[in-house]
């Protein structure tokens, strides 16, 4: 049975279906008319790298027939849709491939995810890596069959009895909970089949063989901890081969970069179970923590912020008139829960920056108000979700919380964005898009201030030199706002910024200031964060380094090594020296070849080496060698001392000096 796109009746030329291809023009056509039909008229080339339609911006399948006007976008391998389908479709594959070798075996859920898909398992035995071979050549074979997707509508009380009678009661139990309007489709393909809304390639040819099975994982049917226990099988999935050797080899390189590694070979932090998601930082790591915390503080202070701190535990009657009580309770560490007034740590400042300004009665002369926190807080996260410093339960976020008018708006996102873009540039991070979420479908207050909002947030992505788009609906549910996204050395993004802007939260929590007519008006309120979380932003900045920070964040940024003992004293004397300069110094005076000592201090990554031996000591000189370099250059030792001296200043004193 074929999708069919239901539209508004054609007035025009009963039966007659118009089609707006993206360049503007537009064909007709006689009557209904399917995506394959579309694609053909415009070219056989077309017709045949054709996988799907883009119908009113909507994926549809290639055999979807249109029977009234609508906007028609041919979807092909080489389109930003296409790898979603074909990682969908991955997935059905590996499910028909996992019921073909172990018969028995029911499916659950399986959808397309960032890079890959999964499917959830119900089994009695494990799978075993060996397993994972068998499925994936089984993959391969159906690929290779080259059988077509097809597309079937069933009755809801049919569904259910067909596969309760498979013995699928997951899929059965799913049918059931669906909404009563729910259209229950299902796919084959060849003589398998499986519940599911859609869209499909034309044939599972079309998957290709750019995919590999990756790993098994336990996973609780639903995400619920009281339910089964299944067995989700992950694979990636790409447009062709040469796709998936680029992602495996990117993995390989992630795994060489993993902040953990790094964390434990260069003796930054580590975690016990004793204190889940929570950091204990050893000396060195957290050297590189404060001089983050300390670029930063100065960063904002230099544009006009000041420093407040709010309390850590609060009231929950902040959290209900914030409306975060209703949204994030679940995630939230609470106490007296059964109390009529419980309270909880604070998952985010926003309240709390609220209190500061209500405090004292404004005037618009103080606006705009900038206040920055770098303040702890508190959020649930299921151990399973917990991953090293890019996901912990307590930790800290470089907030900021803006206060200003209607005519200050637009020019403070701005400024707010060029701050992101130079702290970024100088922690090492280039390649820096924007992206503009809207408004969700679930959401708190007027749709006028959400205009307001949504438009200053659109004049001021006009205005910046980032690269933007749009990411409709996906905004918070209290305000807009613009996420910045890094791309760090291997290609990977990750979203650390924010700036959110809001007029919500000022309203429910009663903040006004006098306006210049004497009459109260609420106040835009723009949380800012750059950093985000400072922890998961050090994972990040670890792995971009692969280690190898730059020497200003470097905990030791140099080793006075010696070649021999007879050395040992002026290798003090050469530390000494070092440490007034402000550098950051060890030495190493043991009994030890010198080619040891430099491997050594190259696997916990220290930027110089300075290498003394009986030479040296007599000329006032040091030999210094670089991190991942095979030469050494000898240099006076005020010569190095200044060299490296100059290096070690952070970005901020790096342009200061560089004006004077």
């Amino acid at each position: 049975m074929q999708q069919a796109a239901e539209r508004p009746a054609n007035d025009d030329n009963a039966g007659q279906v118009v089609v707006t291809l993206p360049d503007g023009s537009q064909r007709a056509f006689p009557g209904a008319v399917s995506g394959a039909e579309i694609a053909a008229s415009i070219g056989k080339g077309l017709a045949k790298a054709a996988i799907a339609i883009k119908v009113d911006g909507q994926v549809m399948d290639l055999t979807t027939t249109l029977t009234t006007d609508a906007a028609v976008e041919i979807v092909t391998r080489t389109t930003p849709d296409a790898l979603e389908m074909i990682r969908h479709d991955a997935a059905h594959v590996m499910a028909e491939a996992v019921q073909a070798l172990y018969p028995g075996t029911q499916v659950t859920i399986g959808p397309a995810i960032e890079n890959g898909f999964y499917y959830d398992f119900a089994r009695d035995e494990p799978f075993t890596p060996d397993d994972l071979v068998r499925i994936e050549e089984k993959m391969h074979e159906i690929v290779d069959a080259d059988r077509p997707f097809r597309r079937e509508v069933w009755a809801r009380d049919e569904a259910i009895r067909h596969f309760e009678g498979m013995g699928e009661t997951y899929k059965a139990e799913l049918i059931r909970d669906l909404p009563e309007d729910e259209v229950i489709s299902i796919y084959w393909q060849g003589e398998w089949h499986d519940l599911c809304r859609g869209p499909h390639l034309p044939s599972t040819g079309h998957v290709g063989h750019g995919f590999k099975l990756m790993s098994v994982a336990g996973a609780y049917w639903r995400g619920d901890s009281s339910r089964e226990m299944l067995q989700r099988i992950y694979g990636t999935a790409w447009r062709d081969k040469k796709e998936l050797d680029a992602h495996l080899q990117q993995l390989e390189e992630a795994e060489r970069r993993d902040h953990r590694r790094l964390g434990r070979e260069m003796d930054l932090f580590h975690f016990q179970e004793e204190a889940p998601g929570q950091p204990f930082w050893h000396d060195k790591g957290w050297t590189i923590y404060t001089a983050l915390l300390d670029f930063m503080r100065r960063k904002v202070r230099a544009r006009g912020y000041t420093e407040v701190n709010t309390p850590q535990l609060l009231d929950s009657g902040f959290w209900r008139a914030s409306g975060h009580w209703d949204k994030y309770r679940d995630n939230m560490f609470i106490f007296d829960a059964e109390s009529e007034r419980p309270s909880a740590l604070k998952p985010m400042s926003c309240p709390g920056a609220a209190q500061l300004f209500r405090h004292t009665q404004r005037s618009y002369r103080e606006l705009p108000i900038r206040m920055a926190e770098f303040g702890k807080v508190f959020r649930q996260e299921g151990a399973g979700k917990r991953h090293g410093l890019m996901r912990v339960q307590a930790f800290t976020q470089d907030d900021a919380h803006i206060f200003c008018t209607d005519e200050q708006l637009e020019d403070e996102v701005v400024a707010m964005a060029e701050l992101i873009e130079e702290i970024y540039r100088d922690l090492g991070f280039t390649d820096v898009i924007v992206r503009f979420a809207t408004r969700p479908d679930e959401r708190i207050g007027d749709d006028r201030d959400w205009d307001r909002a949504e438009a200053a947030l659109h004049s001021a992505c006009q205005r910046i030199s980032l690269k933007w788009e749009l990411n409709p609906g996906d905004g918070a549910f209290y305000a807009p706002k613009l996420d910045f996204y890094l791309r760090d050395a291997i290609g990977r993004s990750w979203q650390c910024g924010t700036i959110q802007v809001d007029m919500n939260m000022p309203r429910r929590l009663d903040l006004t200031y006098i306006d210049d007519q004497g009459e109260k008006r609420t106040p835009h309120m723009v949380h800012r964060a750059i950093l985000g979380s400072v922890e998961r932003f050090m994972g990040v900045m670890i792995e971009h380094y692969a280690g190898k920070l730059p020497l200003w964040l470097a905990p030791v940024q140099a080793v006075v090594a010696t070649i021999t003992s007879e050395a040992d004293d002026y290798a003090q004397t050469v530390a000494e020296r070092c440490k007034a300069a402000g550098l950051r110094v060890e030495t190493d005076l043991r009994n030890e070849k010198i080619n040891l000592k430099v491997r050594e201090h190259s696997l916990v990554k220290v930027p110089a080496l300075l290498v003394v031996g009986k030479r040296e000591a007599a000329e006032n000189r040091v030999a210094l060698r670089r991190l991942g370099g095979e030469q050494q250059e000898v240099l006076a030792l005020d010569d190095a001392i200044s060299k490296l001296g100059l290096e070690a200043l952070s970005p901020i004193d790096r342009e200061g000096r560089a004006t004077v």
